[in-house]
């Protein structure tokens, strides 16, 4: 199992680069590798071309990538991922999401022998930044990209899939944090009101 964290968002909303903004004294993407470095041996970063490979901290577990399909988006992102990892099985996850949940993530992780895409979901709500793909995922992200279709959740009818409902998330999550990501300077406030209050 390989941990692809995404960092090559634009950050348009935050005004600045979403992986270097500190919550309760740490960068998002130090917070993001800090669980998963407890989970997997390895760990992709992936960057856009814009951004410079010097402003991502060196970890011994992280590689750094940079985007295959420039200006995809999330999409894009995964699929780099993807043919990047030596893995079959991949945990995938936004860098801005600081409070991620290993339970949740383990129970994840288990299920994924039989499936290529685990995710959450809450009602129709999915949760595709925070889920665990294999490389059979590849060929059909590749088709939506070709085609100019950068949804990621548009290719799930294709692949063997295994939706996390609701009522087993809050068996580890409740309160579905680990899905609160950092948009806006409101979201990081209330990050760190958060992070302010976590039992260490």
């Amino acid at each position: 199992m390989t941990s692809i964290v995404l960092a090559g968002g634009r950050s348009s909303r935050l005004g600045k680069e979403k992986h270097t903004v500190v919550v309760a004294g740490k960068s998002l993407i130090e917070r993001t590798i800090g669980h998963l470095r407890l989970l997997n041996s390895e760990i992709l970063i992936v960057i856009s071309k814009r951004q410079s490979r010097s402003s991502f901290p060196s970890y011994a577990e992280a590689k750094t990538v940079v985007d295959l399909y420039p200006g995809k988006g999330s999409l894009g992102g995964i699929y780099t991922g993807l043919v990047y990892s030596t893995s079959f099985h991949n945990l995938v996850v936004a860098c801005d999401m600081p409070f991620l949940n290993l339970d949740l993530l383990r129970y994840m992780i288990d299920l994924s022998p039989d499936f290529d895409v685990v995710v959450p979901r809450m009602g129709d709500f999915k949760e595709p930044l925070h889920a665990v793909y294999t490389k059979n995922c590849l060929l059909p992200m590749e088709r939506l990209l070709k085609g100019g279709n950068l949804k990621v959740t548009d290719f799930l009818d294709s692949v063997r899939l295994r939706y996390v409902d609701k009522d087993e998330i809050d068996r580890f999550d409740p309160e579905h944090l680990s899905f609160f990501n950092i948009n806006t300077q409101a979201d990081l406030e209330r990050a760190r009101t958060l992070a302010s209050q976590e039992i260490t």
